[in-house]
């Protein structure tokens, strides 16, 4: 059976990367509605050997439409409801429904019982919440986790593909002795930005209470979320790096009883979607040059943190676009094409 899929925000980072990720996985797919904002309609696009033009999305855009594949951005709050009204289960990859109650956020490998109580919408999780969440669950399985302390490292690319040419801009004018000019991170709708060339930014969103990011506050509240568990005790940092692609994180947990270094490495190799890289005797760590492109998470630097009774140390990279946006989006699909839910 074939279905008929929209992909809302088809020309962007995430929305070229689903159409990727239909062709490498063989997506079912029947009819293809590849839609964009006014400024990008009209452009022209391959996709399964066919030339699709984009189309301005509109609210009658998703008739006949079953899978809706939301890129994320603001337009998710506007349309959303006009594509479950006219029948299409819409995956959405913004924050807009991510902690409405009556909308399921999901890692398939993670929690995917959550998917079958959709009400018309699933909410993707944040890319960064995604990677820490399939090296969490091996673990979580094994032994309840009393305390998460995360700081990540993230890719320009988690900011679009304005973020990736002023990296790209700015390191060339750096060595060709020429101003650097910074206009998009933290955000572009800031009124300050900063060069990411050559530096880290301690800012990804805008700050919200006690001088906390909204990126920090989305680890915290959407990973309890995903879980359904909100006795775990979660702080966060989250940096951009200048980096183009995948993010990075250094996760420290504290757990309720014992776990051994092997035993951890073992249910980490053991869970789908995870890689174990970690061998110090031959420094084979992940690193977000070689996971980049790839569809699994990496884990590696497993060691004890003994400042505690029982701790855990570990070092966990992912595609962002991929595993941490559009193919947890498309698992979801697939998930739902499995089970007959959709």
């Amino acid at each position: 059976m074939k279905y008929n899929v929209a992909i809302l925000g088809a020309t962007g980072a995430v929305g070229q990367e689903f159409i990727k990720l239909i062709e490498e996985r063989k997506f079912p797919v029947g009819k293809l509605k590849l839609l964009a904002s006014e400024r990008s309609a009209g452009k022209q696009m391959q996709v399964l050997g066919e030339t699709y033009t984009v189309e301005e999305a509109k609210a009658e855009s998703f008739k006949d439409v079953q899978i809706a594949l939301f890129a994320g951005g603001p337009a998710s709050k506007v349309f959303a409801p006009e594509a479950v009204k006219a029948g299409a289960v819409v995956i959405d990859n913004s924050s807009t429904f991510r902690m409405d109650p009556d909308v399921p956020l999901v890692v398939p490998e993670v929690n995917p019982e959550a998917i079958k109580n959709h009400r018309g919408i699933i909410a993707n999780p944040n890319c960064s919440t995604i990677i820490m969440a399939m090296a969490l669950k091996p673990i979580y399985d094994r032994v309840k986790i009393k305390r998460v302390v995360v700081s990540t490292y993230q890719a320009v690319s988690g900011a679009g593909k304005e973020a990736i040419d002023e990296l790209t801009d700015q390191v060339k004018a750096i060595m060709e002795d020429r101003p650097v000019e910074a206009r998009i991170l933290p955000s572009a709708s800031l009124p300050k930005h900063y060069q990411i060339a050559f530096n880290l930014i301690p800012q990804i969103d805008v700050f919200v209470e006690d001088g906390y990011t909204k990126e920090e506050m989305k680890m915290v509240h959407e990973t309890h979320k995903i879980f359904n568990d909100y006795s775990i005790a979660i702080t966060a940092t989250t940096v951009r790096v200048p980096v183009y692609r995948s993010h990075s994180e250094a996760i420290n947990l504290e757990l309720a009883g014992p776990l051994s270094v092997e035993e951890a490495r073992s249910a980490l190799a053991a869970f789908p979607g995870v890689i174990v890289q970690d061998d110090p005797a031959e420094m084979l760590y992940p690193m977000p040059l070689y996971t980049s492109n790839r569809d699994e998470v990496f884990v590696g630097r497993l060691r004890p943190d003994k400042s505690v009774t029982y701790g855990l140390n570990m070092w966990v990279v992912g595609d962002q676009i991929r595993k941490g946006a559009a193919l947890n989006a498309l698992q979801i699909a697939e998930y739902m094409i499995d089970h007959k839910l959709v």
